[in-house]
C-alpha cells in the first residue's frame, strides 16, 4: 500500500492522504477546488471543479492511473443547482470512459467552497 499527498493544509491538520494506492484500485479523498500553493479557492463552481480535477489528475498520475481508469466518482455540492454547469467539463474528463457517479447535496469543510469530488480508480493493467 502506498499513500499519496499533496501539500493540502488539511491533510495533516485533518489526518488523511490524497489518494490512497491499494492494487488493484487506488483511493481519491474527497477534493475540492483549493490551491495548496496559495490556499485561495477560485470563486466560480466551474473554476472549483476545474481545479479539484486538476488535484485529482495528478494524484491518478502518480498512482499510475488515469481518469480512463475511475470507476467511481462522487460529487459533494452544498447546493444542487451548481452541479449542472459543471457537467460539460465533467463530461470532457471522463470522456468515452464515463464511471458510476453519485451527487450528493451537503455541507463542506469552508462554506467557500462549492463541490468536492471523491473518486476511485483501478490501476491499469
Amino acid at each position: 500500500m502506498r499513500r499519496i499527498t499533496t501539500g493540502s493544509t488539511w491533510e495533516p491538520t485533518i489526518g488523511y492522504a490524497r489518494a490512497v494506492v491499494a492494487p488493484p484500485f487506488v483511493f481519491v479523498s474527497g477534493t475540492t477546488g483549493t490551491d495548496h500553493a496559495t490556499g485561495t479557492i477560485p470563486e466560480g463552481v466551474v473554476e472549483q471543479c476545474a481545479l479539484a480535477l486538476k488535484i485529482i489528475g495528478a494524484a491518478l498520475d502518480k498512482a499510475g492511473a488515469g481518469f480512463a481508469d475511475v470507476v467511481k466518482v462522487t460529487y459533494v455540492l452544498p447546493d444542487r443547482a451548481d452541479f449542472e454547469p459543471c457537467w460539460p467539463l465533467l463530461a470532457a474528463t471522463f470522456g468515452a470512459n464515463p464511471p458510476a457517479a453519485m451527487m450528493i447535496e451537503a455541507g463542506l469543510i469552508d462554506p467557500r467552497h462549492r463541490i468536492e469530488i471523491e473518486v476511485t480508480a483501478r490501476l491499469p493493467g
